[in-house]
């Protein structure tokens, strides 16, 4: 399944019962004009694979990764979340500034907020099910 993940794309898996990575996405989606994302509930086929494959400690990432099939690379919480701003146009490509912080650094900050994701923002029973408009940007 990850061989059908197109070479000019990015996937972003993302924890598909949490409230505040589902407004994520969908600010993502508004904002991809070049069309370079898809996306995947981490408990998906997809996530699963790509967890077994790279052998992730969910304990440790839990809320978002970003797989470049191209590079048949991974990339995780701030180095993440900062990858695919980058790639979002302006202003929200801006936020490249926060690579000059130190990656430890940055994931204490990520950390934190991934740790009381669900207390401030609450959750989900069940993974967001896209729209038929976006079904084509989601993978299973």
């Amino acid at each position: 399944m990850i061989k059908d993940i197109p070479k000019n794309k990015q996937l972003i898996l993302f924890d598909g019962v949490c409230n505040l990575c589902n407004s994520s996405v969908l600010y993502v989606i508004r904002r991809d004009k070049s069309n370079t994302f898809l996306f995947a509930p981490l408990q998906s086929k997809i996530g699963t694979e790509i967890i077994n494959a790279f052998n992730i400690d969910t304990e440790e990432t839990d809320s978002i990764i970003l797989f470049n099939p191209k590079e048949r690379k991974i990339y995780h919480k701030s180095s993440a979340a900062l990858r695919i701003a980058k790639l979002l146009g302006f202003p929200t490509n801006l936020l490249v500034v926060f690579f000059i912080i130190p990656t430890f650094l940055r994931n204490l900050v990520y950390d934190f907020v991934a740790r009381n994701r669900y207390k401030w923002f609450g959750r989900k029973d069940s993974c967001m099910i896209p729209t038929p408009e976006l079904q084509a940007k989601f993978m299973a």
